[in-house]
């Protein structure tokens, strides 16, 4: 039977990590059109990981798809600094994932997980932050298709972060493809203009 101390925490966890679907990215201010929170950041993260790790052989997927899942809670406590701020203000994620540790019975594996991501070391942590980078880019594809300039700028930036080279690849095909490609790709089919409705003559 689980300890019910143990369980009162779980289930602050529980809600705790409900935050971050309320807290905004804060980098999409600063680009001035869009928006996103880090539950919706990380959760397309997740499947990029998942991709990556499939692309790449021979690396453990379910830690990358973990390093996805967990590299950014702490911003539930610590909100998100995007690059602007982090010159100005500084975020104690590591004080955050501490008070887990002594309190979840599985935070010290979370708290693994994250120390592994950040130290980028090794292969299955530069996925997951090539991860975190490509759900950048894509988010900027799409603000860019939209009519956002400054985004293609950003793009170029972000391009630059990424380290491995199945990310790399990736990210070029990204930036050719329009991001309405994956149910638009046939716009001239004349099923857009009638639906295969039989015109009333």
């Amino acid at each position: 039977m689980i300890d019910s101390t143990n369980l009162n925490h779980v289930v602050d966890f529980l809600f705790e990590t409900g935050i971050l679907s309320k807290t905004p990215r804060s980098g999409f201010h600063f680009l001035g059109s869009g928006k996103q929170s880090v539950a919706e950041h990380i959760n397309r993260v997740v499947f990029i990981g998942y991709v990556l790790a499939r692309l790449e052989p021979n690396v453990d997927q379910t830690k990358v798809i973990e390093m996805c899942l967990f590299h950014d809670l702490p911003e539930a406590r610590t909100s998100d600094l995007n690059y602007v701020h982090q010159k100005y203000a500084q975020a104690h994620p590591d004080e955050v994932l501490i008070d887990l540790e002594k309190k979840l019975p599985f935070g010290r594996d979370i708290r693994t997980v994250i120390e592994e991501y950040e130290l980028r070391q090794s292969t299955e942590a530069q996925l997951a932050k090539d991860a975190d980078q490509l759900e950048w880019i894509l988010s900027l594809k799409e603000e860019l298709d939209t009519g956002n300039t400054k985004a293609g700028v950003w793009i170029a930036s972000a391009m630059k972060r990424l380290q491995t080279e199945v990310a790399k690849e990736l990210a070029e095909k990204i930036v050719t493809t329009d991001s309405d490609h994956w149910w638009f790709s046939d716009k001239d089919d004349e099923w857009w203009v009638n639906r295969n409705k039989k015109l009333n003559v």
